[in-house]
């Protein structure tokens, strides 16, 4: 009989991000329905919920139970310090156990939010180094990327891809990213979002024009790894600019649902309820990505910042409208038909996206057919995904053995 194969899954999974964990639940439906005999377990950034809500063993990512916050006094930089330390020994000792480690997803090879080095980008170097020390198969599937100014982070991410044994990409322009950046992507694929592979719940079809509940998703938005210096300028202008629409919504009478996709979000929905003080707006509390969808599936239209924001409420087949803070919203746009339907959300100017706001309203029913057939590619593409990796990773079982 063949012994069981060991699989673990890695990132910062658990940790109040519901795209990260939206990412993880697609492979891990994808590894009970064709890899049951498989073990699972995760190295990640919130354990205990990873535990609780999918039912898999889950070990910390970090050492040091502070890596998240300032470090300012000499203990707590001794500290981190340290840990970068452990770290790199947890991290081989965890990937020896495993024959298989995937990360699901997730913009792992990016920086379009502000990142340090020795974050998140250190931590997947050491996975991936690991994996080619140990000889065990590291596969970044389905992963955003995109290029990257800081030269110590660059290194890193593109060392990372280059040690990886499988990669994937959520669309062409991680793809090119990484190309540019050194790596050889010639047998690297692109698929759509892991996202795409959740269950879609029913969608709510308006019986005559538009004029019912608009959901509003909103971010912590500060501008990308270069903009620190400019960070609370760019948050206020995204804020004030996102008040005003929402505030002009209301005074023409529609509902308003403010959603979050990470637990960041809530000081700016704070902030908008206080601004606003109606009842006609009101705030989700989702704690999935499959509460996100039901949200955006209940709704006329959808106007949203975060990616996973824009994956539900496109998934959904709700008409969309995006407050773009990356090259990977218009791309996910384009991909779905919407690439008209995109305002930058670092100049957020509320008297034009109102404008877009209605053009898009106005194309409703046209938008809704679109959206309905461009999912049904996404989801044979995603098809064709797991297909591929069960044949990069778990060979014998595409062969047909027994296991």
């Amino acid at each position: 009989m063949r012994a069981r194969t060991r699989v673990g899954v890695f990132g910062l999974l658990g940790s109040g991000n519901l795209g990260n964990d939206g990412s993880l639940e697609a492979v891990l439906g994808y590894l009970r329905a064709k890899h049951p005999e498989a073990v699972v377990d995760a190295l990640c950034g919130g354990p205990e919920a990873v535990e609780t809500r999918y039912g898999i063993p889950a070990t910390r990512l970090h050492w040091y139970r502070g890596e998240y916050r300032t470090a300012s006094r000499a203990g707590a930089i001794a500290g981190k310090g340290l840990g970068k330390l452990f770290d790199a020994v947890r991290t081989a000792a965890w990937v020896r156990r495993h024959d298989v480690v995937i990360v699901p997803g997730m913009g792992v090879l990016e920086a379009t939010l502000p990142l340090r080095p020795w974050g998140f980008p250190y931590s997947l170097f050491l996975l991936c180094a690991s994996g080619r020390l140990m000889r065990t198969r590291v596969a970044l599937v389905g992963v955003g990327a995109d290029a990257i100014g800081d030269r110590p982070t660059r290194a890193l991410v593109r060392w990372s891809a280059r040690l990886a044994s499988y990669r994937s990409y959520r669309d062409a322009l991680s793809r090119d990213a990484m190309r540019a950046m050194g790596v050889n992507t010639a047998r690297d694929e692109v698929y759509p979002d892991l996202a795409f592979a959740l269950p879609t719940p029913p969608s709510r079809t308006p019986s005559g024009p538009p004029g019912g509940p608009v959901c509003v998703g909103v971010m912590d938005y500060h501008g990308g790894n270069d903009d620190r210096a400019r960070a609370e300028e760019i948050h206020r202008r995204y804020l004030d600019g996102t008040t005003r629409f929402v505030r002009t919504l209301v005074e023409g009478g529609r509902p308003v649902r403010l959603l979050t996709g990470d637990a960041c979000d809530a000081p700016v929905v704070a902030a908008i309820l206080d601004a606003v003080d109606s009842p006609l707006v009101t705030a989700a509390e989702a704690a999935s990505l499959a509460d996100l969808m039901k949200e955006t599936a209940a709704a006329d239209t959808v106007v949203a910042t975060r990616y996973h924001n824009l994956i539900c409420a496109l998934k959904a087949g709700t008409p969309t409208l995006a407050l773009s803070y990356a090259a990977k919203s218009d791309a996910l746009m384009a991909r779905m038909g919407l690439e008209a339907y995109c305002h930058p959300a670092r100049e957020v100017d509320a008297e034009r996206l109102l404008e877009q706001f209605r053009a898009l309203e106005k194309r409703s029913a046209e938008l809704r057919q679109t959206l309905a057939e461009r999912n049904a590619v996404a989801s044979r593409q995603l098809k064709d995904q797991f297909a591929e990796l069960t044949a990069v990773l778990f060979p014998a079982h595409a062969l047909g053995e027994a296991p």
